[in-house]
C-alpha cells in the first residue's frame, strides 16, 4: 500500500487551515472535492483521519500522514534547491513551537540568522513548554522548544539550558504590600500575576516558600511581554527570567523578594530527518540557548 501524495497533502493544509472551506481557498478546488480526497485517503488506509470539529484535528493516523507530508515536502524543496531550480517554488515553510517565554526573549535571532543565508519562513507556534512536544506528535511543527528531555518518537533532542525564573515585583508594588516583610501573611494578601490557567510558576514559588495555605488574589496576562509589564506596572507581583527582569533589577525598578529561583530545564527536538535546513536551524538554535541559558 502506498500513500498518495496529493491525498497527504490535501490532509496537511486542512489542518494547517482549520476547516475544509478555507483549505478548499487555499488548494484552488471546491469544499466538496477537498472532502472527497479526504475520504479517498481514509478509504485507502482503511483509517479515520480526520475529525471534522472547529478547528479540524487529526486522529492518530491522521497525524503520522500529516508528518510524512511535511516532510516530503521539506525534502522535495530541499531536492529543488539543490538541483538548482527552487526559485521556482519559493521558500520553505518551516513550522516551528517555542514557549512565549522564550520567544520573547531569545528565540527570534537564531532565526533571524537562519533567514539571511536561507530561502525560508517560519510558522511559530507558541505555546507552554510542557506542552509544545504534543505539536511534535502530532505533525503540526518540525522543531520545538520543549521542557520534555525524552525525544519524542521519531525525533532527536539536544539540551539548550535552564530558563531561570525570580520572583520580582516593581518598587512601589513592594513599597505598598512588603513593607513588614515577604512572609506567609504578606503574600496571602498581595496580589501575583499568572500568565494563564496553566502557569504553575508562582504556585509553585508560593508552596516552596510559605507552603500552599497562600491563596492570594491573581491576576492573568497571557502574553509574555505584556506580562512583564504588567509586573512592571504594579499590577501585582511574578517570576519573570533574569532575561526579561536583568535591567530592571538593576535599574531598581524590580525588586526581587528572595526565596528559591525556579529553574525550567529547556531542549530542541525536532524530525529525526535528513535535512540540511533542519540541521541549520538547530545549530543556531541550539548555540543561542547555550549562550544566554543558564547552564
Amino acid at each position: 500500500m502506498d500513500i498518495p501524495l496529493d491525498l497527504a497533502r490535501t490532509l496537511a493544509v486542512v489542518l494547517e487551515e482549520g476547516t475544509l472551506d478555507a483549505a478548499a481557498r487555499r488548494l484552488h478546488v471546491t469544499p466538496s472535492a477537498v472532502s472527497q480526497r479526504i475520504r479517498a485517503l481514509e478509504d485507502r488506509l482503511g483509517r479515520v483521519v480526520l475529525v471534522r470539529s472547529k478547528p479540524v484535528r487529526t486522529t492518530e493516523a491522521g497525524e503520522a500522514v500529516v508528518r510524512l507530508a511535511r516532510q516530503l515536502a521539506l525534502i522535495e524543496h530541499e531536492a529543488l534547491a539543490e538541483i538548482g531550480v527552487d526559485d521556482t517554488v519559493g521558500a520553505a515553510v518551516v513550522p516551528l513551537a517555542v514557549n512565549a517565554d522564550s520567544l520573547a526573549t531569545w528565540f527570534l535571532a537564531p532565526l533571524a540568522r537562519i533567514t539571511r543565508e536561507r530561502r525560508v519562513v517560519f510558522d511559530l507556534h507558541r505555546d507552554d513548554q510542557d506542552f509544545t512536544a504534543g505539536l511534535l506528535e502530532s505533525g503540526a511543527v518540525m522543531g520545538a522548544v520543549t521542557s520534555r528531555s525524552t525525544a519524542v518518537a521519531g525525533c532527536r533532542v539536544s539540551a539548550l539550558g535552564v530558563l531561570r525564573y525570580e520572583a520580582v515585583a516593581s518598587a512601589a508594588f513592594f513599597e505598598q504590600w512588603f513593607t513588614a516583610g515577604v512572609d506567609a501573611a504578606s503574600l496571602a494578601e498581595a496580589p501575583l500575576v499568572d500568565f494563564d490557567r496553566r502557569d504553575e510558576l508562582q504556585s509553585r514559588w508560593l508552596g516552596e516558600r510559605v507552603g500552599e495555605a497562600a491563596v492570594p488574589p491573581r491576576h492573568r496576562v497571557p502574553a509574555s511581554n505584556d506580562f512583564a509589564t504588567a509586573i512592571r506596572l504594579g499590577l501585582g507581583w511574578g517570576l519573570l527570567p533574569r532575561l526579561q527582569s536583568g535591567d530592571d533589577l538593576a535599574s531598581g525598578a524590580l525588586v526581587p523578594l528572595g526565596g528559591p529561583p525556579i529553574d525550567v530545564p529547556l531542549y530542541w527536538q525536532q524530525w529525526n530527518l535528513t535535512s540540511p535546513l533542519l540541521d541549520a536551524i538547530r545549530d543556531e538554535v541550539v548555540a543561542e540557548g547555550r549562550r544566554v541559558l543558564v547552564a
